[in-house]
């Protein structure tokens, strides 16, 4: 997935887990994951290499790929 800063439209890289950094300019971001149903905050599950999230909310499991993600500035 690739993203763009909202500042500068350039693209950002990965820092972290669920961080990323703009290197044009030198800002930092969390990511995250909301339900797509329900909009509440996602919980990051990881095992064995793979990623999914759970929404309590819903009570259910969520693939990455449904998560709807948004950018805060950290």
């Amino acid at each position: 997935m690739e993203l763009q800063c909202p500042k500068c439209n350039s693209e950002l890289v990965r820092s972290g887990v669920l961080k990323r950094r703009c290197e044009a300019c030198e800002c930092d971001y969390k990511l995250h994951a909301a339900c797509d149903k329900c909009g509440d905050e996602l919980e990051r599950l990881q095992a064995c290499g793979a990623v999914n999230f759970w929404c309590h909310n819903c009570n259910e499991l969520k693939s990455k790929s449904t998560a709807v993600y948004t950018l805060q500035e950290i």
